[in-house]
């Protein structure tokens, strides 16, 4: 549940944030619609560029704001295809095994039925795209 609540925040504020770079398309005819009958910008009024810089800096607030949730997104993506994985191999319980992925570096908590199906989950979580390392601290059911 909280996952889920975590991906749709995740993706309000991506699409908020491409909303805001969106706001940032000048009209070559003003605001009113009529060349020279609305402000003019920045620039042309003679000012030092103020309001400019402040948008440049929301820009690239905005574009490291995207670039976290879009790290956020692909480490949940590799954790939801690592989970598939486990489940798909008869060998291996998905309920037991925990993982977390951060920057593509997953690890695995839990336990593992044997010291083969502890290795075997290390390969299926290596196999996944994106993953970078990959830290088995499984343990084995005695």
């Amino acid at each position: 549940m909280n996952r889920r609540i975590l991906s749709m925040t995740t993706m309000g504020a991506l699409v908020a944030s491409l909303a805001l770079v969106g706001c940032n398309k000048t009209d070559p005819q003003g605001a009113g619609g009529s060349s020279g009958t609305a402000m003019p910008p920045a620039e042309q009024r003679g000012t030092t560029g103020t309001g400019a810089s402040k948008m440049e800096r929301a820009k690239e607030a905005t574009a490291n704001a995207t670039a976290k949730i879009g790290d956020k997104i692909d480490d949940a993506m590799i954790t939801t295809s690592v989970k598939t994985e486990f489940a798909k191999d008869a060998s291996l319980s998905a309920m037991s095994i925990n993982v977390d992925t951060d920057a593509g570096r997953v690890a695995l908590k839990g336990t593992a039925p044997t010291a083969a199906a502890k290795e075997q989950a290390t390969t299926l979580a290596q196999n996944v795209k994106g993953v970078v390392s990959v830290d088995n601290q499984l343990t084995i059911k005695p």
